[in-house]
C-alpha cells in the first residue's frame, strides 16, 4: 500500500536533499531517487502485512483459525509482497499511469482484509479498522473517482461477505452482529471519505497559494534584475554578470570585451517626438541589438540611453565587428515613425578586459573610448588602448 503517487507538486514526493544512501541500501532499493522513495514506502506498508502474518500465527496457536485457510492467506500475502517489490525494483511500475501502484495496492489490501475477516471469525471485528487504515494510507494519493471506487468496492464486498456468512454460518457470524459491523464499516468509510475531500481541498488551496507566491517571487526577482522598459538586464544585474564572466575569463584565459553604447542625439528625439517616442526607440533598439548579437552576448540597459554589452570569448577587434552588425541591423529599420531624418545611430566604446583589473576600471576604459567616439563625430566605435 504505497502511499504517494508520482506527482511533481507535493514537496514530500521528492527525496530528501543531500541524502546519500549506503551502497547496500541502494542495491535493495534503487539508484534513482523517486524509485528509491516508492520502494521504501512500499516496505513501510508491507510492515502491516508482516504484522498480520505474525498475528495469524498467534491465532493458529490459540485455536482461533483453521490451519489450511490461514496458511493460504499467509502465503498469498507473501507472494503479493514479492510481486509488488519485484515490479517496483525492476522498473516495470514506470509503465503504469501511477508508478507508485497506490490504487492497485489498496484494492489488494481490501481483498486481503475481507479474506482475513472470513478466516479469523473470533476477532473479525478488529480487522475492520484496517479498512480505514488503508484509506488513510492513500488519503493524499487518490482522486475523488478512485477513492469512491475503493469505498464502493469495500462496502459492496464486505456487505456481500457478511450477508453470505450470516446465511451459511449463522453460529459463527450472527446476522445481528454482522449488521452492526456493516453499518460501522459504511459509516467510517463515509466519514473518512469526507475528511479526505476536505484535506485534499486544503491541499489544493495551499498548492495554489504556493504557486502564487512562487510567481510573485519570480516577478520580484525580475523587477530586481530586469529593466522595466526594455526587459533587458538592469545595471545591478549586468554588474554581477560581468563579475562572473571576468572570473571565468581569468580562469580560462579567454578574451572578454565590454562595450558601452550611447544612442546619438537621443535628447533631440525626446524634444522632437516626445518621451513616449523616446521609450519606443529604446525598446526597438534593445530588440534590434539583441537580434544582431550572439546568444552568448549579454546586452543590458546601463542607464538612460546607454547600454552595456558583454561579449565573452571575444577580443576587442572581433567585438568591433559585432557592433558593425548591430549598426547594420539598426539601419534597416525606422525606430521613430517619422521621416528618414529620424534614423537613430549610436556611438560605442570597447575595452577588452585585462586579467587582474576591476570591472569598474574596465567599464571606465570603455566609457573613455565612448567619449572619444562621440568627440570624433559619433556613429562609430572606438577601441580602448
Amino acid at each position: 500500500m504505497d502511499t504517494k503517487k508520482d506527482s511533481p507538486e507535493p514537496p514530500f514526493d521528492a527525496p530528501p536533499p543531500g541524502h546519500a544512501p549506503a551502497r547496500w541500501l541502494t542495491l535493495v532499493l534503487d539508484d534513482e531517487p523517486r524509485q528509491r522513495l516508492r520502494i521504501s514506502r512500499a516496505f513501510t506498508s508491507m510492515l502491516v502485512y508482516v504484522i498480520c502474518i505474525g498475528l495469524a500465527e498467534y491465532a493458529l496457536a490459540h485455536g482461533m483459525a483453521a490451519p489450511g485457510p490461514t496458511r493460504l492467506l499467509q502465503g498469498s500475502m507473501i507472494v503479493w509482497m514479492v510481486i509488488v517489490y519485484a515490479t517496483l525494483r525492476s522498473g516495470l511500475n514506470l509503465r503504469f499511469r501511477d508508478p507508485s501502484l497506490t490504487f492497485l495496492q489498496i484494492m489488494a489490501a481490501g481483498a486481503w482484509i475481507t479474506a482475513a475477516y472470513i478466516v479469523f471469525a473470533p476477532v473479525r471485528g478488529a480487522l475492520l479498522m484496517l479498512l480505514a487504515l488503508t484509506l488513510v494510507f492513500s488519503i493524499f494519493n487518490l482522486d475523488r473517482k478512485r477513492r469512491r471506487i475503493y469505498n464502493g468496492c469495500v462496502v459492496v464486498g464486505t456487505g456481500l461477505t457478511m450477508f453470505t456468512l450470516s446465511a451459511l454460518r449463522p453460529d459463527d457470524f450472527p446476522a445481528e452482529v454482522e449488521m452492526v459491523h456493516f453499518v460501522l464499516t459504511t459509516a467510517v468509510l463515509a466519514v473518512m471519505g469526507r475528511l479526505s475531500e476536505q484535506l485534499l481541498a486544503i491541499r489544493a488551496r495551499l498548492r495554489t497559494q504556493r504557486n502564487e507566491l512562487e510567481a510573485a517571487l519570480t516577478r520580484i526577482q525580475e523587477l530586481a534584475t530586469r529593466d522595466a522598459l526594455t526587459g533587458l538586464p538592469n545595471r545591478r544585474h549586468i554588474t554581477d554578470l560581468f563579475a562572473q564572466m571576468a572570473r571565468g575569463a581569468e580562469r580560462t584565459g579567454s578574451p572578454l570585451t565590454v562595450c558601452l553604447i550611447d544612442l546619438d542625439h537621443f535628447k533631440r528625439i525626446n524634444d522632437s517626438y516626445g518621451h513616449k517616442a523616446g521609450d519606443i526607440v529604446l525598446q526597438r533598439f534593445a530588440d534590434t541589438a539583441t537580434g544582431a548579437l550572439r546568444e552568448s552576448d549579454v546586452l543590458a540597459r546601463w542607464g538612460g540611453e546607454e547600454f552595456l554589452v558583454l561579449l565573452p570569448d571575444t577580443p576587442a577587434q572581433k567585438a568591433d565587428q559585432s557592433m558593425t552588425r548591430v549598426r547594420a541591423a539598426l539601419a534597416q529599420i525606422r525606430l521613430v515613425a517619422a521621416s528618414d531624418a529620424a534614423k537613430v545611430t549610436f556611438s560605442a566604446g570597447l575595452a577588452q578586459f585585462r586579467p587582474g583589473e576591476s570591472i569598474e576600471h574596465a567599464v571606465e576604459r570603455a566609457d573613455f573610448a565612448l567619449y572619444r567616439a562621440k568627440s570624433a563625430g559619433r556613429d562609430r566605435c572606438v577601441i580602448s588602448d
